[in-house]
């Protein structure tokens, strides 16, 4: 974390179309009277992000006019968002920049609140990954959202991302500096992804 800085920089990727949902961008589905992606962003910012980017693709302008009266985030537009989640996370890390810490989120996990944010901040060491994760049915601790970038990899994380390939090869070639953090009794870390998931979403 570069001097002077709150916290993280807060990452939220939002450009997916939500095609499976048949309902337009998953950015833009209405929980607890607002859209997801401000749910998700004022989570980010009250979880301790020093401030956060959103990439933005499928319905752009309405993300962007979402979030204009959201102090502290801003729309990064992503051209390239149909070739896959990758190149949304390699245009956020390149609009942040270098020498900082970078908290990534999917925009599509409405159960995601602050305390959950705040837990993986509070226990990252520097130099390394952090991530929280989640319980399986079966009991297993499985890797999830958010992650946490120290500054150190993030050039390499933007390095690697492609099409659908997100920052796994890097968590993966780095798994000695991933510490995981237990968060199941915040959330369950399931996202949206099939019409069956709305019912995740509250009025």
């Amino acid at each position: 974390m570069s001097p002077g800085r709150r916290g993280p920089a807060g990452l939220l990727l939002a450009a997916g179309a939500g095609r499976r949902l048949g309902r337009g961008p998953k950015a833009l589905l209405p929980h607890r009277g607002r859209t997801l992606v401000e749910h998700v962003a004022e989570a980010m910012l009250l979880g301790g992000c020093a401030d956060v980017t959103v990439v933005c693709g499928a319905g752009a302008p309405d993300v962007a006019a979402a979030l204009a009266t959201r102090a502290g985030a801003r729309c990064v537009e992503n051209p390239r968002w149909p070739a896959g989640m990758g190149t949304s996370l390699r245009s956020g890390l390149e609009a942040i920049g270098p020498g900082v810490d970078v908290l990534v989120m999917p925009v599509d996990r409405p159960g995601t609140g602050a305390p959950e944010i705040e837990r993986v901040i509070g226990a990252h060491r520097p130099g390394g990954f952090t991530a929280a994760a989640h319980r399986d049915r079966d009991g297993r601790l499985q890797r999830g959202h958010p992650v946490l970038l120290d500054a150190r990899w993030t050039g390499e994380a933007a390095a690697a991302a492609h099409d659908y390939v997100g920052a796994r090869d890097v968590l993966t070639a780095r798994r000695d500096l991933l510490r995981v953090v237990d968060c199941s009794d915040l959330d369950d870390g399931a996202d949206i992804d099939e019409p069956h998931d709305l019912a995740r979403l509250r009025p």
